[in-house]
């Protein structure tokens, strides 16, 4: 495979934020943006995705894999920074391994992780790449994913799946031995409320002292407004020493006062019984155990 022009001196980092699909809305990219100015001062840019969702969509399909020529890599390039001085360019969208509707294609989950990851990776070649990925429950995710638009029936969606065959560690690997070098970072959406202040700081790599804006977003969806507001309340009166222990706070805050409608999730599927769901959670439970201990992989625990 032959390589192109590199960017940067030293060379700029470009992070992808693959999703997936029924974990974010988006809400990572919009807090980062949020942080936009203090980021920049750190040369790390947080591009509009207006800016760059539909041109690399378009880039990565056509030369899949294949490295553009050097003119559409200025090109595109420019398009993304505009101008601004960078060391990391941070890129975000939960489709980038796929639609929503094609998560099931050749019966297994996100099978094309393994060769849109590597279009992904080659579309500035010269340049390291990372990538950030969060996982969910297939029990919850299948649910969730089926009221987004464009994702057909449940048995169009699921196709010839076996649900009791799903394995997040499957999409992991696959990205990790087609894009050797690749920094690879995963969480467990469940626990995204928790470390949102530190997935923040590790998809940026900020300086350790910045604070950033909308640290406490996440919690704030999923808690009772007083309780919200009895936790900042007690931050302020208590600092946290560390990470472990802001996150025990946010875990105890969280026990006490989350709003369940939030929280719980009805299923209703067809040939799915409670026992079913119980198994498929095991199952997942296993699979991120396996993902935390993977080589190379960074799991971000609470």
């Amino acid at each position: 495979m032959t390589t192109g022009m590199k960017f940067g001196s030293p060379a700029i980092t470009f992070v992808y934020h693959l999703g997936v699909h029924c974990t974010d809305e988006n809400r990572l990219i919009h807090s980062l943006m949020r942080n936009g100015d203090d980021l920049q001062k750190q040369g790390i840019i947080v591009p509009r995705p207006r800016r760059y969702r539909a041109k690399i969509g378009e880039a990565t399909k056509k030369y899949r894999g294949d490295p553009m020529p050097e003119d559409e890599q200025k090109e595109l390039f420019d398009a993304i920074l505009m101008g601004y001085p960078a060391e990391r360019v941070i890129l975000s969208n939960e489709s980038f391994l796929c639609m929503p509707g094609a998560a099931f294609d050749f019966n297994r989950i996100y099978a094309k992780a393994h060769y849109r990851s590597t279009w992904l990776r080659y579309v500035f070649p010269e340049n390291p790449c990372e990538f950030f990925l969060a996982i969910r429950n297939p029990a919850t995710y299948i649910p969730a994913a089926l009221r987004q638009e464009g994702v057909p029936s449940y048995e169009k969606f699921i196709k010839n799946a076996d649900l009791r065959q799903l394995r997040w560690r499957d999409v992991v690997e696959a990205i990790q031995e087609n894009n050797p070098g690749c920094p690879i970072t995963v969480w467990c959406n469940e626990d995204t409320p928790l470390i949102w202040p530190t997935l923040l700081r590790e998809i940026s790599d900020a300086d350790p002292d910045m604070g950033f804006a909308g640290e406490f977003d996440m919690l704030k969806t999923i808690m009772h407004e007083d309780g919200f507001e009895r936790m900042l309340s007690y931050l302020q009166s208590h600092s946290p020493q560390n990470e472990i222990q802001r996150r025990r706070v946010f875990a105890a805050f969280l026990d006490k006062f989350a709003n369940e409608d939030e929280l719980e999730e009805d299923i209703d599927l067809p040939g799915w019984t409670p026992e079913l769901v119980d198994e498929i959670t095991a199952i997942y439970e296993d699979d991120v155990y396996q993902i935390e201990r993977m080589s190379g992989v960074t799991f971000i625990a609470t």
